[in-house]
């Protein structure tokens, strides 16, 4: 495919980046601890550790893996827990002391984690107390021989930390009784590794940085093998894409997504640190009320997250409250940005919402819209510097502009391929290096992507193709609709049919409201033949919307 995009490209954004400034993400964490020394690099619960002190927290816990539990080359350690101030430490200090980071999803349940951490042969586990109990369920049938226990307030200083802990524990109760064998506490993992100095250690671009775990939405949880020049790459690259419209040194951003989703993983962490910026942490972003509180403690510049959580902000009175005359870079990925989230957001804050797309295999980011880009466009943007994309038909040709196919990527932020598994591999990654997505797009005249839908998520009404984002899309613009999420119904005379599944903002909203709404809007064929109203939509741990679950649920029982 020409590269039409191009043309849509912010001044002063390069076509191409240079893999080789860098070799490992180690490299560029020693560039920035030593550029923004004592310029503030991360937040949380009031608490704010400078780069130079995150820089020496991460040597000695990379020094405590190397000399204390004298860690093989290329081990494995997992990492579970949420946004606190251990997250960056031991992230980075595991990949300075040459090691790889599993990243664990802490709310996996005993069979999830049993699955991962015996997937990734993972040697060394840091853990939050929180979640020690399931721990606890698994580690007999695990390789993990290290345990290394966090408490929530350890890195919050005297004596705050204790405070912390204590009320955690004893007054919220939210520490389930466990019992491990020998668990050695972060903080005095930290004591150990300053007793020696960190081993510096040779670290390439061919270097496993992350494994990192698909969701497991489309069955067993697989792991996406993330070499330090596809993180490297993906940081060189949106920082490319960014670096019009920040100063760096001087950007503040929220980090509300979990760390260990890679969206948060590579925009937040690894991008804004990269430019000196101050990581604002949320530990629980589903405490909406809390969430606003941080927000005004901080003068933001910058915030990442996805439709949902930008939605559940819009519709807190509090959010109308934040000043938001710092702020100047909002960016949605994960799942699609609706256009009412959209329009909502930019009319509150001034800010508009920039859509952005990639997936776990691509570190993450592939396409971005541009940051100067004034409305909401309905597109994933253009693809970022380097990177190249074709779409292609189901015989594996590429189709004309405007015709719709599945998008395939190409460029160095895409995986070297999954963990142990060269069969799936293959059938993602074909010998040109292209990734097949499983995302449905087309590219506009313009020379924009847009998503059409995921291939299983599509529906077949009568031999028409139904796309569920577009269903959503008009439903959640009526204001009665707080959430929303669309499947397809198995159907005597259709074949599938659509139903939609809706959370109320009116209360007084009706099921022939919205069928009337989708009548104006939709062809007859894509209007809903199901309404039904819910309390709440199930959701992944970063809300994104499980469709999957509701469409399983469907099958399971009789439409309507």
């Amino acid at each position: 495919m020409d590269k039409i995009w191009l043309k849509n490209y912010q001044a002063g954004v390069p076509a191409e980046i240079d893999i080789n400034q860098f070799q490992s993400v180690a490299e560029v964490f020693e560039r920035s601890v030593t550029r923004f020394r004592d310029r503030p690099a991360m937040a949380n619960m009031g608490k704010v550790y400078t780069y130079g002190q995150l820089d020496a927290l991460s040597a000695k816990f990379a020094s405590f893996l190397q000399n204390s539990l004298k860690l093989p080359a290329g081990a494995r350690v997992a990492v579970m827990m949420p946004n606190l101030l251990q997250y960056p430490v031991a992230v980075f200090g595991i990949l300075r002391a040459g090691y790889t980071v599993v990243n664990v999803n802490p709310l996996y349940t005993p069979r999830e984690l049993e699955h991962q951490l015996k997937d990734a042969g993972v040697d060394t586990i840091v853990i939050l107390e929180n979640f020690a109990n399931v721990l606890q369920q698994v580690l007999p049938r695990t390789p993990v021989k290290h345990v290394v226990l966090t408490r929530i307030g350890d890195l919050l200083g005297a004596p705050k930390s204790w405070l912390v802990n204590f009320a955690v524990k004893h007054v919220k109760k939210m520490v389930p009784a466990w019992k491990l064998p020998a668990v050695i506490l972060f903080n005095d993992a930290l004591k150990a590794g300053a007793a020696q100095p960190l081993n510096k250690v040779t670290i390439g671009h061919d270097d496993v940085a992350f494994l990192q775990y698909t969701g497991g939405t489309t069955g067993v949880s697989k792991g996406a093998m993330l070499l330090h020049r596809n993180i490297v790459a993906n940081m060189l690259q949106a920082g490319a894409w960014v670096k019009p419209a920040v100063r760096e040194g001087q950007e503040v951003i929220v980090t509300a997504l979990p760390l260990y989703h890679i969206f948060s993983l590579t925009a937040n962490l690894m991008v804004f640190t990269e430019i000196g910026a101050l990581n604002i942490l949320i530990t629980n972003p589903r405490d909406i009320p809390g969430f606003i509180q941080e927000l005004k403690k901080y003068p933001v510049t910058a915030m990442t997250g996805v439709n949902t959580l930008f939605n559940a902000l819009l519709n807190h009175p509090e959010f109308a409250t934040v000043n938001f005359s710092t702020w100047r870079l909002a960016l949605g990925g994960g799942m699609a940005v609706q256009k009412a989230v959209a329009d909502k957001w930019k009319a509150l804050t001034g800010v508009p919402l920039i859509e952005a797309y990639g997936l776990t295999e691509t570190s993450p980011a592939a396409c971005m819209n541009p940051l100067d880009l004034r409305e909401y466009n309905g597109t994933i943007g253009v693809p970022i510097p380097s990177t190249d994309i074709q779409i292609r038909d189901s015989q594996g040709q590429e189709v004309a502009y405007g015709e719709s196919g599945e998008l395939c990527i190409k460029g160095p932020q895409v995986m070297k391929g999954y963990w142990q598994r060269p069969e799936e591999t293959a059938k993602v990654i074909d010998a040109q290096g292209f990734l097949a997505t499983g995302d449905m797009a087309m590219m506009t005249p313009g020379g924009y992507v847009k998503l059409v839908d995921r291939k299983k998520d599509m529906i077949l009404v009568s031999g028409f193709n139904v796309y569920p984002n577009e269903i959503e899309d008009v439903v959640a613009s009526h204001p009665g609709v707080l959430e929303v999420a669309c499947v397809g119904v198995p159907d005597d005379k259709s074949g599938e049919v659509v139903k939609v599944f809706v959370v109320k903002k009116d209360p007084t909203l009706s099921e022939k409201d919205i069928l009337a709404h989708c009548k104006t809007n939709l062809t007859g064929y894509k209007v809903p033949k199901y309404v039904e109203f819910r309390d709440e939509l199930p959701k992944t741990n970063v809300g994104k919307i499980l469709r999957r679950a509701l469409r399983d649920e469907v099958r399971m029982s009789k439409p309507g």
